[in-house]
């Protein structure tokens, strides 16, 4: 039996949910009783494998796969009505397909490429999937949560660092919108019974993200395993985090060992009357 009764049966849409970040978040809810609807921008085998197990760990009538590129409202609307139509309203919506610096250089992380320097394509793609796309997904399912006074969206993001981390540009400006969106949002929102949540791994986490490598290292040094997202998403998606809209939590810092309340205490940053980013 799932630590957390509300999550049986909840409607859970992650996009980019086929690897890496999405894909552990996705299994953990699964065998936590979640009807799952993953989200890839192109059918891959990866979407198919990560259906597939989360279809065993839920049972084959509980987790759905949607292609949709999450920069077109039109597919994003089709989403919620997939997910609609396979399993009822959408509760839960995480907000984690993404991409990174590897598109302007698979040595970003080794030799910074200056922001002039970056294709101005290539930025658009960056800002237009991490910030638009969840604003267009975020769009799709708010009035539905609204009518019904209840539903979470759950933003995954990144360290405050890497916001402004040399030769990190346009991906660290991109989570730095996002984060300032979930602050507005959370404010739009207030007093509907709808939660706008941050969720990230505290640090870099071994991910397609980072180039391959032998030594393939983040920023700062090691990397988090993927797996690390597994630690709060439930409590995020059930009903134990409700009213803690504006919450931004670290998963690196969710003591598995504590009672959920106290480890998301734990894990919870703190709030600031002004964001502090420079």
């Amino acid at each position: 039996m799932s630590d957390f009764p509300s999550l049986q049966g909840r409607v859970v849409v992650i996009t980019g949910g086929g690897r890496g970040l999405g894909r552990e978040m996705a299994l953990e809810l699964a065998a936590a009783g979640a009807c799952v609807v993953i989200t890839g921008a192109r059918a891959s085998d990866e979407l198919d494998q990560t259906l597939a197990e989360a279809k065993k760990l839920s049972g084959n009538d509980r987790a759905i796969a949607v292609q949709a590129d999450v920069r077109d409202p039109a597919d994003c609307a089709r989403v919620v009505a997939e997910a609609e139509a396979a399993f009822g309203a959408v509760d839960v919506l995480v907000n984690n397909a993404g991409r990174g610096m590897r598109l302007v250089s698979e040595t970003f992380n080794t030799e910074p490429t200056k922001f002039w320097e970056t294709d101005p394509a290539i930025w658009r793609e960056i800002v237009d999937i991490n910030l638009n796309g969840a604003f267009n997904m975020a769009a799709a399912v708010t009035p539905g949560m609204i009518g019904r006074g209840f539903g979470k969206i759950i933003n995954i993001s990144t360290s405050d660092q890497t916001m402004v981390r040399r030769g990190y540009a346009p991906y660290g400006p991109s989570k730095a919108g996002l984060e300032a969106a979930s602050r507005v949002w959370a404010q739009d929102l207030a007093g509907t019974g709808v939660d706008i949540l941050v969720y990230l791994p505290g640090g870099a986490a071994d991910t397609a993200l980072l180039p391959d490598s032998v030594n393939k290292r983040g920023a700062d040094g090691g990397l988090l395993p993927a797996a690390v997202m597994r630690r709060a998403i439930r409590w995020l998606c059930a009903d134990e985090s409700n009213g803690s809209s504006g919450g931004r939590f670290i998963a690196r810092l969710w003591d598995e060992n504590l009672p959920p309340g106290e480890a998301a205490e734990k894990a919870k940053s703190p709030s600031v009357d002004k964001p502090a980013i420079m």
